[in-house]
């Protein structure tokens, strides 16, 4: 993962908002092609939508498989309708929503003593089972690394303990960043 300049952030938040709305409004998510280096990069990215400070929907791609700006403009669209936590969001509701962005670093494995809270986002597997937390959801909650590391486990549908019982640990980090409210309508300068 590139460190990503303010204009890409600014750029990314941008065509997630456009993605978003585009979808939307009809149906159909508008072409564009990306010239920036950085976001033509393939990473994994989660896209996280706010109604206030209360989660409206969360997806993501832990796997660096299309380039960044693509992967934003679907993650933000299947947050929006696919996170079978939330019924879809619906077109009225796009004006009252916080788009963030979490672009991430590779997987790496990591033991219990080297998770760094705040630092690190996890991913937990067993067999098909795999659950996955960002970083910024340790902070919010407050939790130390035996805790996230538990919730990390939950999340996967694993019993808390499962990190201490043979299931995988992987760690990432994250560039974290969120709409200003008063950028959500106006496309960065190129």
């Amino acid at each position: 993962m590139l460190p990503l300049s303010e204009n890409d952030q600014r750029t990314l938040l941008c065509l997630a908002r456009e993605a978003l709305a585009g979808y939307l409004n009809n149906g159909q998510v508008p072409a564009v092609e990306e010239s920036a280096e950085a976001l033509r990069q393939p990473c994994g990215v989660f896209v996280t939508l706010r109604k206030g400070k209360n989660l409206r929907g969360c997806i993501g791609v832990v796997e660096a498989i299309k380039p960044l700006y693509q992967a934003v403009r679907e993650c933000a669209v299947w947050a929006a309708v696919q996170d079978p936590r939330f019924p879809p969001v619906r077109k009225d509701e796009l004006a009252g929503l916080n788009l963030e962005i979490s672009a991430l670093s590779p997987l790496f494995d990591v033991s219990p003593e080297e998770i760094e809270v705040g630092q690190h986002g996890l991913l937990i597997s067993r067999g098909a089972l795999r659950g996955l937390l960002l970083p910024q959801v340790a902070i919010e909650w407050k939790w130390d690394s035996q805790r996230f590391l538990e919730e990390t486990c939950r999340k996967a549908g694993l019993p808390v303990g499962a990190w201490q019982n043979g299931a995988r640990i992987q760690a990432f980090t994250a560039q974290v960043f969120e709409e200003a409210h008063a950028a959500r309508t106006s496309h960065p300068a190129a």
